[in-house]
Formats: structure tokens, sequence, C-alpha cells
């Protein structure tokens, strides 16, 4: 029988997606296939302390904040130094520090494999603002936008909402770093601008605005590399104006359609489009990449994509990979092998350099 493969399931987290990552944990958990993995949980407090003894999802449902280590340079518990390194990691880091790269070079570090994108993917993909200006580098469609930083809104406030102000009414302010719809705020009236960035500068130090259109809500899930599969659409029916973290997560009153009920050229386009916005940013793993449908012009645009999208069950996500012939516990084994594949690709290059001269020595 082949030896088990210890996973290290990473989850929680200190950004304000913590409680969202431990659902989607708690799924991965339940359905990565017991005869091929050994399921090692390690929860990150709000703290960033890593909880890796006794269970680790009950210690972080219950808010515990642990103590650190002694050792300067290790992030576990104290008393958890001896902890052996599992054989690959599989992230569920929802939103900062394991969305934008941090915990993809931290493994990197750790020479162990680890699923989703890289450091630069992760980074890129994570800021809302940079992912469009990547877009817009490849030709590819995105709602007119104004992206800003916290030090030009604190220096001159009235050009920055001049230059939001060309973009018209309704506006979405959303922080560029943050998923779930944290953060996000629609403005109607001109006079409330101000205070909707205030506020999403305090969940971030560059923050995004977009003209607010009339659309439909389309999306794929991208599994792969440089050539990946796309799925068949799926479209979220909104309840509300747009669609909030409390619809996501706690009311629930918006609903899923997979497949999408849209034409099968524009089916084409999407998943065209999906493919290329994926590629351009360097992604591997799994993305789900979200689009806009004008309503009244049929334009598509480019939303935003999510390297570490909801993976429950019943999310988005796993639900158009299972309409397009890979069911969730599959999905999970996948993207176990395609982190295993990158990590063999990568150990494999040349790492070192040695000039043959001793040039260096007493410089």
């Amino acid at each position: 029988m082949t030896q088990r493969l210890s996973v290290g399931l990473l989850f929680g987290g200190e950004s304000p997606e913590h409680e969202v990552s431990i659902v989607t944990a708690r799924a991965i958990a339940g359905h990565l296939d017991p005869a091929r993995f050994d399921v090692r949980p390690m929860g990150i407090a709000r703290n960033g302390v890593w909880i890796v003894t006794g269970d680790p999802f009950a210690r972080l449902a219950s808010g515990e904040r642990p103590e650190r280590s002694t050792v300067p340079f290790l992030p576990l518990e104290k008393g958890a130094e001896a902890t052996p390194l599992p054989d690959l990691f599989f992230n569920a880091l929802h939103g900062a520090g394991g969305e934008d790269g941090q915990i993809s070079g931290y493994l990197e570090l750790l020479h162990r494999p680890y699923t989703g994108g890289g450091l630069l993917a992760m980074a890129a993909g994570m800021d809302k603002w940079i992912t469009k200006r990547l877009w817009e580098s490849e030709g590819l469609p995105v709602v007119p936008y104004v992206g800003l930083t916290e030090e030009h809104w604190q220096r001159d406030r009235l050009t920055c909402l001049a230059e939001c102000g060309k973009l018209g009414l309704p506006l979405f302010v959303k922080p560029a770093n943050l998923g779930s719809s944290i953060g996000v705020e629609k403005v109607k009236r001109t006079e409330d601008l101000a205070t909707a960035l205030d506020r999403a500068f305090t969940f971030d130090r560059r923050v995004l605005v977009e003209q607010g259109l009339d659309v439909r809500e389309i999306e794929v899930a991208v599994l792969g590399g440089d050539e990946p599969q796309v799925s068949v659409p799926g479209e979220v029916i909104v309840a509300d104006e747009f669609y909030t973290f409390e619809d996501k997560y706690i009311h629930g009153q918006s609903r899923t359609e997979i497949p999408a009920r849209i034409p099968e050229d524009l089916v084409d386009q999407v998943r065209r489009l999906a493919a290329r916005a994926f590629t351009a940013t360097d992604g591997y793993g799994m993305a789900r990449v979200d689009f806009f449908l004008e309503r009244g012009t049929g334009g598509l645009f480019l939303n935003e994509l999510n390297f570490i999208p909801g993976f429950t069950s019943i999310s988005m996500y796993p639900k158009m990979m299972a309409a397009s012939g890979v069911p969730y516990d599959e999905l999970l084994t996948r993207l176990i092998d395609l982190a295993l594949a990158r990590h063999a690709q990568n150990s494999a290059k040349q790492k070192g350099f040695q000039s043959g001269s001793s040039w260096f020595q007493n410089s």
C-alpha cells in the first residue's frame, strides 16, 4: 500500500475573512481521500500564531489567541516547536496572509509543495487594482475605475473626489486587497463618497473605485496551469443591490444558477476570457473568475479573480467544477497533484550560481 501523504491544512489567519476560512477548511478536511491523505489541521489564530495541537478547529472557533513560540523565527504556538513538517500544505487561507502571496513565499522557504499559485500570481490576483492593470495590458475588458492610495487621499481629497466623480454615479468603493465583499459600498450620492472612502481606507491603504453598472454576475471556475480547464459558467442572481457579505454567508437570499442562462457564443467568450485572465497573472492551481454582463448593452467585463474562492461543497467554485465533470473529492485530489507537479518542476531548476572566481571573498 502506498504511504499516505501528510497534508498540513492551513486555515483561519489574521484577515477579516478568518471565519470564512474556517468553514472552507472544515469542508476540505471532510472530503480529502483518507486512503491517500493524512490531514493535519493547522489553524492560524487571529494573532498570527499557528495552532497545531489538540483540535485546531475548536480552538480557533473559540477565539483562542495562544502564546507564540519563544523561537523568534517560528510562528508556531509555544510548546509545539518540534512539530514535524507535513509532506504538503493545502492553503485554505482566504484574504491577506494566505491569498496575497505571503504564505506562498513562506512555504517556498520551507521547501514544501503547496496548493494554489505562487507568490507572484497570488499577490497580483489579490490586489484588484493591480489585477485590472495587468488585464488592461493584455487588452482584456474591465469596468472603468480609479485607483487611490491612502497617501494620495490624505494629501489631496478634493482631487481624488474629482477623479472619482468623472466615473459618474453610482460608484462602488472597494478595499483593493479584501474579498467576500468585506468593506465594499455602493455610493449613490456624491456627498456620500468621502465617507465611503474613509471607511474603505480603514481596511486597506489601496482602494478601488469603480463605475456602477447595471449588470448580471457571471462566474467560471478555472483549474490547472498554462492551459487550464475552464468550467461551465454560473450566475449569481443577487437579491440585494450587490452581492454582500451578509447575503453570501448569513442570510443567503441570493441564488445561483449553473449553468448560467446565456447564449452559447457568450459562454465560449466567457471561457476564453477567463483562461486569458488566469494566465495573465501567472495563475496556477485554481481560481474563480468573475464577470459583469451589462444588461443594457450586453457588454462583458472582467470583474476580479479569486485564487482561494469559497470552497465548501455548496460554494460556486466546486459546484461549477462538478457541473463540468470534476466532483468535489476529485477536485481536491487534483489540486494536490498540481501542487506536487509544480514543486517538482521548481525543484528541478538550477538555484545556485558559482562564478569560479574568488572575486567576492575580499570585497
